[in-house]
């Protein structure tokens, strides 16, 4: 009998190939191809005056070298878009300075490693040292660095935007002011989030393949957008889209930094595939990117800064909320605002804020572009919200959990609509949740209500020991679309495919276990290609825990549709009702019917061959098909009008997004000494509705911990002022190794499903890395018993603020009624009073 596979935590199917070192990624292809290169901008801000390539000429072995000049006139010969500038994929009314650069340079550079010259050799080490021969005259431009730079702006990034603001967004709900002058309490609170990185093991990269006959591309890119990159390739090569493929091999990790289409190289590397091609030169070029490149000329992210104003009652319940954030979008803006705009609706957490109002800027500097990396502008709208909620409780001598507690939207006021515009452009409404089961969950989990005898012990042990909390809301699973073809094969193997990308998500697995639910067949039987233009041709892409929820409802349509069609063949051919039959262990057979009873049953490997009536025999005895050159069509099992083959299908379409959540809690231990900081517990309790595999949820919520204890703890892209990146490798970019990792991850669930796809899932993809810098701030300000309000935090910092603190210049975390953050007005005339 076949097992039920949604909802088993099976072993992923992926994995024993990749651990045999058999993936195959983009520099595991086109060994005999021709290598690219790049000179990158060695400066932050200048005017190109000349470029010289006469010695790069000179090096035996370079094929081609390419300046803007060399698109531009290729461009005026064929037609293409080359030379232009690269698309605005997410344009946004608040945007109303959009600037994108060139695939290469034209005129001026904007960030150090922006790209210059392509050189184009027989290998990477002939193409390195013909770049290292080409000369770039530069004129020096003031480079604008940093945020507080950015809001002076006595330099600017782009001349024709005097004040360096790219966007400014106005979001509110209700009267702010009028609820803040008349709040019994009001604390203002300066926040910063430093820049970090997703930083995958393996870079960007790209390999084309130019087909003079037939005048076409074969793209393979590790990205995280295939139908888009077949699409910007096409459009600006001038190309029609039948004409171009794009596979996306084994992609080692992505987090968000390959969803940028089209990077420049992925425009450059095939316009040159097709230039040399059609030159009789070569047809085969690939680029994969280095290290330091990826350091230097891919997109980093976080960077804010923030001001909280809020305005609570004596219980703590929140009467306004007033958000103003500043974030750093780097020197371009190819994603548009996406970032910040769901910084400022996500903000809000599980909470009703009473009246709320965001304004944000998204600011230019001379740094690397600034797009979406694994929590997307999440993690920093949780720091603002959630600092703030500690703020709160600490101030009224409140436990934490009871402020949180009591601002809770309530399970019975679901859907609750926040009266907001999320990332998708539809409206912010929370389709289900129950925050305060989430709660209690993850006090129990943690023991919370036990932990000030822990603190005790460790104290009368000269330790300092602190535990925290943090909460958020995640919109998932965003539209507007994601698709599924499913097919059985006349073996009875299903092959399914989907458009979306796939960088490590276990998506074969998952998307296998969904589909042999519908066609009760083995989940190895299930055969799922992810990412290749040339088995699904349409797809948005994998970014915003979309995967599962998007493409996971479209195996389940399909396979839906192919369950429904098996069952009708197989109905007229057995002469019984649909009804009547089932699907069992890839057989379709009356319900009832005893195991290996004879007529009773039909094999979809048969029912495939009956789905394709060219013509055929059909033996009564065996109920078996075989297609034949010629026969007798007697009794056509595929009604007039129908499509042939055992195949179908789906596309899912919601209409908003999905909102999952969780909660998060941290117990550590700061070194009195050398304020090094240890998380000594680590526990997690999410809702992403019903679990397709609960091993690979937890699976991602093992990674995304990981990667926000990196950004809590170690992570921080180092610029100085002159825009050059001071820790631009792995010797001085901090990453967590495994024993920074908390050794032990312990995860509960809860499953409050989704009303608003087949399947009631919500996605998990980004659940680990969201509230991470605020759950270790709130627990490392418990231990030491001030005030955080950066992150990352390293234990060099830590100590200096135990020094400032010590001098008075840090405050401390009120306990009981003190202050923990600036009082408004209203508040101090009441201290004030009491004081009198």
């Amino acid at each position: 009998m076949t097992t039920k596979m949604f909802g088993s935590p099976i072993k992923r199917v992926e994995d024993p190939r990749l651990l045999r070192g058999e993936g195959r990624y983009l520099d595991d292809l086109g060994h005999d191809s021709l290598i690219a290169a790049f000179v990158r901008s060695p400066h932050a801000h200048a005017r190109i005056v000349d470029i010289d390539v006469t010695g790069a000429l000179e090096v035996d072995g370079v094929v081609a070298v390419y300046t803007y000049d060399d698109l531009a006139e290729d461009a005026a010969a064929t037609g293409s878009g080359v030379d232009k500038r690269l698309p605005l994929l997410i344009p946004h009314p608040a945007l109303h300075a959009p600037r994108t650069g060139y695939p290469l340079a034209k005129d001026e550079v904007n960030h150090v490693g922006e790209a210059v010259v392509m050189v184009v050799a027989r290998d990477r080490y002939v193409a390195e040292d013909a770049c290292e021969r080409i000369v770039v005259e530069y004129d020096f431009l003031p480079p604008v660095v940093g945020l507080d730079a950015a809001k002076a702006a006595e330099n600017t990034v782009h001349e024709d935007v005097a004040d360096n603001v790219a966007a400014h967004l106005v979001q509110e709900v209700g009267d702010v002011e009028a609820a803040l002058a008349t709040a019994p309490h009001t604390l203002t609170l300066d926040l910063h989030i430093e820049r970090s990185a997703s930083m995958p093991m393996e870079g960007k990269g790209v390999y084309a393949i130019w087909n003079g006959d037939e005048e076409s591309l074969r793209v393979y890119s590790s990205t995280q957008a295939a139908t888009s990159v077949r699409a910007a390739v096409a459009a600006t090569l001038g190309m029609a889209q039948n004409k171009v493929e794009c596979v996306a091999p084994d992609v080692g990790g992505g987090f968000g930094v390959k969803i940028v289409h089209p990077w420049p190289e992925e425009i450059l590397v095939p316009w040159a595939a097709r230039k040399l091609g059609e030159a009789g030169v070569a047809a085969e070029v690939k680029w994969t990117e280095d290290r330091r490149e990826h350091f230097v000329s891919s997109a980093h992210e976080r960077a804010q800064e923030q001001k909280v104003t809020v305005g609570f009652d004596d219980d703590g319940k929140l009467l306004a909320f007033d958000f103003t954030f500043w974030h750093d979008n780097g020197a371009y803006t190819p994603y548009g605002i996406i970032v910040p705009i769901v910084t400022s609706t996500q903000v809000l957490g599980p909470y009703k804020p009473g009246a709320y109002r965001c304004e944000f800027f998204s600011m230019y500097t001379n740094t690397v572009i600034v797009t979406p990396y694994r929590g997307a502008g999440r993690p920093q709208g949780c720091f603002a919200m959630e600092r703030a909620m500690d703020a709160i409780a600490q101030y009224l001598g409140k436990d934490r959990t009871e402020v949180r507690s009591r601002n809770f939207i309530q399970p019975e006021e679901m859907p609750w609509d926040h009266q907001l515009t999320f990332q998708d452009g539809r409206p912010l409404v929370y389709d289900s949740g129950d925050y305060p089961a989430s709660l209690e969950k993850i006090k129990a989990l943690v023991g919370w209500d036990e932990f000030e005898k822990i603190r005790d012990e460790a104290r009368a042990e000269g330790r300092k020991v602190g535990i925290g909390l943090a909460t958020y809301v995640e919109g998932t699973g965003p539209g507007p679309y994601e698709g599924a073809h499913v097919i059985v094969e006349t073996s009875g193997k299903v092959k399914a495919a989907t458009g979306l990308t796939t960088q490590g998500q276990g998506h074969q697995t998952a998307f296998a276990q969904v589909v042999a639910d519908e066609l009760g067949v083995r989940v190895e039987d299930v055969e799922v290609t992810t990412g290749d233009t040339r088995r699904f041709r349409y797809a948005v892409g994998t970014f915003a825990s979309r995967a599962a929820v998007m493409s996971g409802s479209a195996m389940h349509i399909a396979a839906r549709k192919v369950r429904e069609k098996a069952l009708k063949i197989a109905a007229e051919a057995l002469e019984v009702s649909v009804d009547d039959l089932e699907l069992v262990d890839g057989v379709a057979r009356v319900k009832g019917t005893p195991e290996g009873a004879v007529g009773a049953s039909l094999p979809l490997s048969t029912i495939a061959v009956l789905s394709n009536p060219l013509r055929y025999a059909f033996d009564e005895a065996s109920k078996a098909a075989t297609q034949f050159a010629v026969g007798d069509v007697t009794k056509p099992p595929v009604a007039p009008g129908e499509e042939p083959g055992l195949e179908a299908t789906g596309y899912h379409s919601p209409p908003r997004s999905t909102f999952a959540s969780g909660m998060h809690a941290a117990v550590v231990e700061t070194d009195p000494e050398t304020a090094e900081i240890k998380i000594l517990r680590y526990c997690v309790v999410h809702d992403c509705g019903h679990l397709i595999n609960p091993r690979i949820v937890e699976g991602q919520i093992h990674g995304g911990v990981a990667q926000g204890v990196g950004g809590a703890l170690y992570e921080r892209m180092e610029y100085d002022e002159y825009g050059q990146l001071l820790n631009a490798s792995y010797m001085d970019f901090l990453m967590p190794y495994v024993t920074e990792v908390p050794e032990r991850i312990e995860i509960d669930h809860l499953e409050t499903p989704s009303p608003l796809n087949p399947l009631g899932i919500k996605g998990a993809g980004e659940a680990g890395v969201i509230p991470s810098a605020a759950l270790i701030a709130s627990a490392i300000e418990d231990a030491e018993g001030f005030q955080i309000r950066s992150m990352p935090i390293s234990p060099s910092e830590l100590f200096h603020l135990r020094e400032a603190h010590a001098r008075g210049e840090v405050p401390a975390v009120a306990r009981g009624g003190e202050s923990n953050g600036r009082p408004g007005t209203k508040t101090r005339r009441k201290k004030e009073k009491e004081t009198a």
